[in-house]
């Protein structure tokens, strides 16, 4: 394993630049999938794009376990994409959610290859908010039936998620006739009432582990106009599936009550594994740390929650220090390549 760190590191990191430079936001990560592709087929791979783009390949015979990192970024497609390097820092907008996680996988993946470790990998679409976890959907969907474990690395190498956070975002409108503010005064205006429809969700109980939120909210056409149409952003979020069902129950009661409607924008669910299996996982995940501190392990909304929701264990793995992450000056420390590939290594060398 060492002197495959010490000969590819650099490589991780010269590959990472190439990936930095292609544009990839959610719902067009297509040329990024083609660039993966072709080096893939360059290192002797034999992969596939699935329905929705995914890049799929394997190592070995009959694999149980699928290791992945996600090709979208949170930024539009004209976004520049320039590289700084200052002092210990590279610098580029996505570097570190998700493009170095990319690149250490498809090194991973180089390894398993030589030493013919039985693993499934995917550099997948849509982990980031509107993509609404698709990619990881479609694996479900192909593979989850044969599944005993799930890794997605992404984050840093000090965090660790080892809990789903499901979330449910909803796009909730009223429509009514409208009128002019004087002569039509006493018609139901839909800003008035979509305002009512936000005191009664902000008085509602909330179910243990949840949060919800009010994002956005528009509606009406003039100071002098009783709004015909108003319409907000609604989420809300848990650990506990049970917590989910419980606040979407209440929703909808509430919603009951009024002249509106609630559109499903995304659903991330959140796990329903059996939680010995998810601890024996997480364990192994972070005996993959040796020499290095121990990540701290925390909730996230990630790629994982699909699998587990299925009840397939699944940890989200971080393999470079950084910070930054969904602003336009993300960073990682190079430095730190060597012993995130190390991590990823010793991830698949677990299931071989």
């Amino acid at each position: 394993m060492e002197s495959f760190v010490k000969q590819y590191s650099g490589e991780v990191l010269a590959l990472t630049k190439r990936l930095c430079a292609i544009p990839a936001p959610v719902h067009r990560e297509e040329q990024r999938a083609a660039f993966v592709t072709e080096w893939l087929k360059e290192h002797g791979f034999d992969p596939h794009t699935d329905a929705v783009g995914n890049v799929v390949f394997s190592t070995g015979e009959q694999p149980k376990t699928l290791l992945m990192a996600h090709l979208d970024t949170v930024f539009p497609i004209e976004t520049p994409l320039d590289w700084v390097e200052n002092g210990e820092k590279s610098i580029c907008p996505g570097i570190g959610d998700d493009t170095v996680h990319v690149a250490m996988l498809l090194y991973a993946a180089l390894y398993a290859k030589k030493r013919n470790i039985p693993l499934l990998f995917a550099a997948n679409v849509g982990e980031e908010g509107g993509g609404n976890l698709k990619g990881c959907r479609q694996l479900m969907r192909d593979y989850g039936e044969t599944l005993r474990a799930v890794v997605s690395f992404d984050s840093y190498l000090d965090k660790i998620n080892t809990v789903a956070v499901g979330s449910e975002r909803y796009r909730i409108t009223c429509d009514t006739e409208g009128g002019h503010s004087y002569r039509d005064f006493g018609k139901p205006n839909a800003i008035a009432i979509l305002g009512n429809v936000i005191a009664a969700l902000d008085a509602q109980r909330v179910w243990p582990e949840a949060t919800y939120n009010f994002g956005l909210i528009s509606g009406g056409t003039s100071v002098n106009a009783i709004a015909a149409h108003a319409e907000m952003s609604y989420e809300f979020r848990s650990s506990n599936a049970d917590s989910l069902d419980g606040m979407r129950a209440q929703m909808q009661e509430i919603l009951q009550k009024f002249p509106d409607k609630a559109e499903t924008v995304g659903i991330r669910p959140c796990g329903r594994v059996d939680k010995e299996k998810q601890e024996r996982l997480a364990v192994l995940c972070e005996s993959c740390f040796d020499g290095l501190p121990v990540p701290e392990r925390q909730p996230g909304s990630t790629d994982c929650n699909l699998p587990l929701s299925m009840g397939i264990p699944a940890v989200r793995v971080g393999l470079v220090y950084g910070g930054g992450a969904h602003t336009t000056s993300e960073y990682i420390l190079p430095a730190s390549i060597p012993d995130g590939l190390r991590v990823a290594l010793r991830v698949g060398e677990k299931f071989a």
